[in-house]
């Protein structure tokens, strides 16, 4: 049985290919049943969503922070796709000592190449992770620096929490082209006296994972009187994966430049 190494450092032995997957994050599960259907994928959390159509015939296995052992247990998977920040390290670790569990660990375009790569590999579809990969950054080549002006990207309400440094999201606003105002690391929470100096020229309202609306941007406006108040698709800046594939051309055509 091989021995692979995860985007942790983290090393399980797994048979190649898989048969028996569960996936414990909704891009990566999106990602699975582009590269392969359905039939090998016999778990998901609540919150793998996409794609609409396919996804009702997967068997739910609790949330991204809290998982159905028992419902793991009776599904015997063969492998299990995490990720560091978007699951539970005690879950994750529990799981571990009972399944090959392979983590990713995402901050920017390349990371997501090479989780693409590695999950095709551990899946059996090679060839078709490395097309992907291909057509992926062809449509991102397109929007590099195409963009400019300063961004807030808003994730969270009272308290307003926004995307800070060393996230998914800077590093797509980056390569956008855009400035992202908040200099902070991760995800901070943001008061008034702060957000009053920063002054960006756009604010960015993501629909995820907070669910901002149209009811939002006016008071959004009211907040950022020099700014211009956008809804964005949160999917198409945080869903590494084959949703990628969209979000160049998302980028292009329904941001401002």
């Amino acid at each position: 049985m091989p021995t692979v190494k995860d985007q942790t450092g983290y090393e399980i032995q797994v048979d190649e290919p898989a048969k028996r997957i569960i996936s414990l994050v909704p891009s990566q599960t999106e990602l699975l049943i582009d590269l392969i259907g359905t039939e090998k994928v016999v778990g998901r959390t609540k919150f793998c969503i996409h794609p609409r159509n396919e996804i009702s015939k997967i068997p739910i296995v609790g949330g991204t922070k809290k998982f159905d052992f028992s419902k793991i247990d009776e599904l015997k998977p063969d492998l299990i796709i995490a990720n560091k920040e978007e699951n539970y390290k005690e879950g994750v670790e529990i799981l571990r000592k009972k399944f090959p569990v392979w983590t990713s660990d995402i901050f920017n375009l390349k990371d997501n190449y090479e989780m693409i790569t590695a999950v095709g590999n551990l899946i059996g579809e090679k060839e078709r992770a490395n097309q992907l990969v291909k057509e992926t950054q062809a449509s991102f080549e397109k929007v590099q620096k195409t963009k400019k002006g300063s961004v807030l990207y808003f994730i969270w309400q009272k308290p307003y929490m926004v995307a800070g440094k060393s996230t998914f999201v800077d590093s797509l606003l980056t390569y956008l082209g855009y400035n992202n105002k908040c200099i902070q690391m991760r995800y901070p929470e943001m008061d008034q006296y702060i957000l009053d100096k920063l002054d960006p020229d756009f604010i960015f309202l993501s629909s995820e994972p907070f669910p901002f609306k149209e009811k939002h941007v006016v008071s959004f406006q009211e907040m950022f009187p020099n700014s211009e108040v956008i809804l964005v698709d949160g999917e198409m800046f945080s869903w590494y994966g084959s949703r990628l594939l969209k979000a160049g051309s998302y980028f292009l055509n329904s941001l401002p430049s």
